[in-house]
């Protein structure tokens, strides 16, 4: 899987094989595979299993429950790039009459469209879709449990309405869009809605015995959208390069990012716990790092799959039992162990290949009142500004090609940010979303809001 120059140091496989190891026999789950990834591919394979010279490597089906959902949000995102919808227009737009058309496009991908988590009974993850086969029976005579956009709420019925929003939208089953636009173009040849030879059996282990139960292994039918896959460490190992990187056969870099980044209000506890979710995403803040990606479990399976952009690095781990190890704890785990044990080489810096001189006129402090900032030139005709030192307000700023820049991040995301100058060219001021940002503490020479006192700065007489 690597060449000499890629693998990881000995050390460092071990402490992965432990951790696993671990997770393994404490979580007492029949078989665990597990990858991690770095720079795009896979540096390490790691399995345990309970039957002796049987380990699954990286080829073998594992069901992946609602990492399916990040898939669906992919279709939901390109048909957005392809100008067919928009994020906020109303579900019933494009796909009416289902009783749930007032949440949003966006509202569904983000899990804030007040729907109810599950459909009605029986228990869909262990009876046949079969039993469902219109959206009315999955949706149920009342599918909202709250006010649409007001707070987030795991919704497997939302990915449901997604997926059949990309089968109106594109004229054909979910699968063969997914299978078209997605699992094709990256590579994903053993990523299926059914599962295929070599596959991992479901099974329940006794929480009080070590006995074990077959789980079945149902079509979800119409619910498919929100969890029906099977795949594997390698094809999961791809995905995740491309959820953190884009591929523009499938989806841009400014579009992944899009979906993770945090789109839905946290509950207090979530705010507590660092936990967040994005657009077909989750979002953890976990020992000093972001983690994205997707958790996934259905009868006789659970899967993991971990992202950290910052440490260019990416986990997936899959077990084959209903419930015990804690699996996206352990792909955390593992990320963390590489990130310790083997931390990312910076690029090497490099000078801007040309400048711009009326931009780099501007670098250097700028003062908001008495509060000191830097605007720093970044890569592309770019600027950041924030603190000199400390925390404060910080945000990245795009050119707009007419001499002025709007907000990526932080706080000024979406504000406009331009300079203002004197009728001989010279520099007055930053006006930024209406504040003054001026080359001295209240520059007497720039338009201070309210004015400068005309006495000046002075001291305290003290008697």
């Amino acid at each position: 899987m690597t060449t000499p120059q890629e693998e990881l140091l000995p050390g460092t496989r071990r402490a992965l094989l432990h951790r696993i190891a671990t997770a393994q026999a404490e979580g007492r789950a029949p078989s665990m595979a597990a990858v991690v990834v770095r720079g795009g591919e896979a540096v390490w394979h790691g399995a345990r299993t309970s039957v002796d010279g049987h380990g699954p490597d990286e080829n073998v089906q594992y069901r992946i429950g609602s990492i399916t959902k990040t898939f669906t949000a992919v279709l939901v995102l390109r048909l957005r790039d392809e100008g067919v919808l928009d994020l906020g227009d109303p579900l019933e737009k494009h796909l009416p009459d289902t009783g749930a058309g007032e949440s949003t496009i966006a509202e569904l991908l983000a899990h804030t469209g007040g729907l109810a988590a599950e459909s009605p009974s029986p228990w869909w993850e262990r009876t046949p879709g079969a039993l469902r086969p219109e959206l009315a029976d999955v949706l149920g005579e009342q599918p909202y449990r709250h006010p649409v956009g007001r707070r987030h709420h795991y919704s497997n019925l939302g990915y449901t309405l997604l997926g059949a929003l990309v089968e109106e939208l594109k004229g054909a089953p979910w699968e063969e869009v997914l299978r078209r636009e997605v699992l094709e173009p990256l590579g994903l040849h053993r990523t299926s809605s059914r599962p295929q030879e070599p596959h991992a059996g479901g099974w329940a282990v006794h929480p009080w015995a070590d006995v074990m139960l077959p789980e079945p292994a149902e079509d979800l039918g119409r619910m498919a959208p929100a969890g029906q896959l099977w795949s594997t460490t390698g094809d999961l190992a791809r995905f995740a390069g491309f959820l953190a990187e884009g591929d523009d056969r499938v989806l841009s870099a400014r579009s992944v990012l899009e979906m993770r980044t945090p789109a839905a209000p946290p509950e207090a506890a979530e705010v507590a716990a660092g936990t967040a979710y994005g657009l077909g995403m989750q979002i953890q803040h976990r020992g000093g790092r972001i983690l994205v990606g997707h958790s996934g479990s259905l009868p006789g399976f659970l899967a993991g799959l971990v992202i950290s952009v910052e440490d260019d690095l990416a986990s997936v781990v899959l077990a084959n039992c209903t419930s015990g190890p804690l699996v996206m704890t352990v792909a955390a785990d593992l990320v963390r162990i590489v990130a310790e044990a083997e931390p990312r080489v910076p690029e090497p810096w490099r000078p801007l290949s040309e400048v711009d001189a009326s931009v780099l006129e501007l670098a250097g402090p700028w003062y908001w009142g008495t509060q000191a900032s830097a605007l720093r030139l970044t890569a592309e005709g770019g600027v950041s500004l924030g603190p000199l030192s400390g925390d404060g307000r910080r945000s990245r700023f795009r050119p707009n090609g007419d001499g002025t820049w709007t907000g990526l991040d932080g706080y000024y995301a979406g504000e406009l940010l331009r300079a203002v100058r004197r009728p001989d060219g010279a520099v007055s001021h930053l006006d930024l979303g209406s504040f003054v940002f001026t080359r001295q503490p209240y520059d007497e020479g720039a338009p201070v809001p309210g004015g400068v006192d005309p006495e000046g700065w002075r001291g305290i007489r003290w008697p």
